[in-house]
This record gives structure tokens, sequence and C-alpha cells, in this order.
């Protein structure tokens, strides 16, 4: 069965390009944070709320895997989807896609760890079940 993907759009800002009018490679990065925190608050949760119940997601790996580029005012849909999730860990896939021609032009991942607000390892299964079971849910492709 295949994940829940939500899609958010962005438009290249000048100020992501280079002198060539090209989205810095850098800049992807920042777009998945976009994705994976509007994925989040489209389940009607926050990272706010999250980080208020002590949970946190910090990045332990990130992969990125440049196709085309995105360049100034391009409009590119952010697609973004539970990839591997156990209790104390989960990753989010992303891709890039250019909407005026679904081209696709990145995908990528990253992996989070669940943590305390001391940045200790927490088994989410344990301390919120009901968080862990909705992104298990998302990652089944289950609504």
């Amino acid at each position: 069965m295949r994940p829940i993907i939500f899609t958010h759009r962005v438009r290249a800002r000048y100020q992501e390009t280079d002198q060539m009018g090209v989205v810095y490679h850098a800049n992807y990065l920042n777009w998945f944070e976009v994705g994976r925190t509007e994925f989040i608050r489209h389940a009607g949760l926050t990272y706010r709320e999250l980080e208020e119940k002590g949970i946190l997601l910090p990045v332990m790996d990130a992969r990125i895997t440049y196709k085309k580029p995105a360049k100034y005012d391009d409009e590119v849909d952010i697609r973004t989807w539970v990839g591997l999730l156990s209790p104390v860990r989960l990753t989010f896939c992303y891709e890039i896609i250019r909407v005026a021609d679904q081209e696709l032009l990145v995908t990528g991942e990253t992996m989070h760890a669940f943590t305390n607000s001391d940045l200790k390892p927490i088994r989410l299964s344990r301390s919120e079940p009901i968080v862990y079971e909705w992104l298990a849910t998302k990652n089944k492709g289950e609504e």
C-alpha cells in the first residue's frame, strides 16, 4: 500500500537563487523542512505542539539527489510522505516537482530521531502512542 503523500506548493524566490537564476542546492533542505512542517500541520498537529509535549525531531541524516534545477519564479510542489517509522526513528521522503511541466527535479530523505528536550532518545510509541499511531497510519496509506 502506498503511503499518504502531502503536497505543498511554493514559488522559487529570487533570494533562493544564484546569479544564473538557479535555485541554490542547499535551499532544497529548506523546502524539505517546509514539506514536513506542512505535512504535520495538515493533520492538525504542529511542531510547536510536539515540542510542548516534549518531543523533538532532530535531523540525523539527510540525502538529496539532484536531477534538474528549479529556477527563479518556478512553482514547485513539495511532495512529502513518511518513509520508515520505528518507535525511536522516523524518515520523511520528498520529491520536488516543477508544476509547469511536472518534471521531477529533486528527491530526498531526512531521518529524524525522537528525543526529549534534553536531546535524549525516547520511544514515541510509549511516550505519545496517539502521535505514533497517526504517523503509522500515514506510513501505511490509511486516512
